[in-house]
């Protein structure tokens, strides 16, 4: 095993540092090359994730705003959506940041919308008790819709 491959597996910062400067100084035959794929492979999957995971809550909040809040009992009446709206707003930036930050994510929207949907009708159906089959089996939102700050859909 080689000095940087251990180092890797003890002082990852280290690891990090000293792989950065060998690339600084064009010493490419001393770079751990397998780890640094490793980890530039980890990038991609981790913003992969982070959309993933942003657009699920985002997209479960819409469908609670669009088939929960207009049933709600009327002892629940004053509540204007806040909450879901605070958290609409977070999640809309947070996607806004990641996207300004990994712009090739973007050519993946529209998968990773169809692929976070699913999870998003079922978050939104265990939090609002409503039954699965009052979501629509596809996405009713279209991209410009869920970036759109403007944008609360109707119940």
């Amino acid at each position: 095993m080689t000095y940087l491959a251990t180092l890797y597996q003890t002082d990852y910062a280290q690891w990090a540092q000293r792989n950065a400067e060998l690339l600084r100084m064009r010493r490419f035959e001393e770079l751990d090359i397998e780890h640094l794929l490793e980890e530039l492979s980890d990038m991609s999957k981790n913003d992969r994730r982070e959309l993933h995971s942003r657009l699920l809550a985002l997209l479960a909040h819409l469908l609670k705003w669009q088939y929960q809040l207009p049933t709600l009992s009327e002892r629940w009446r004053e509540f204007d959506g806040h909450s879901w709206r605070a958290t609409m707003i977070e999640q809309r930036e947070q996607l806004a940041d990641l996207l300004r930050e990994s712009p090739g994510l973007k050519a993946t929207l529209a998968d990773a919308i169809a692929a976070a949907y699913p999870g998003a009708v079922r978050l939104a159906h265990k939090e609002t008790r409503l039954p699965v089959d009052r979501f629509p089996a596809v996405c009713p939102y279209s991209r410009d819709q869920i970036f759109d700050d403007d944008f609360y859909p109707e119940g």
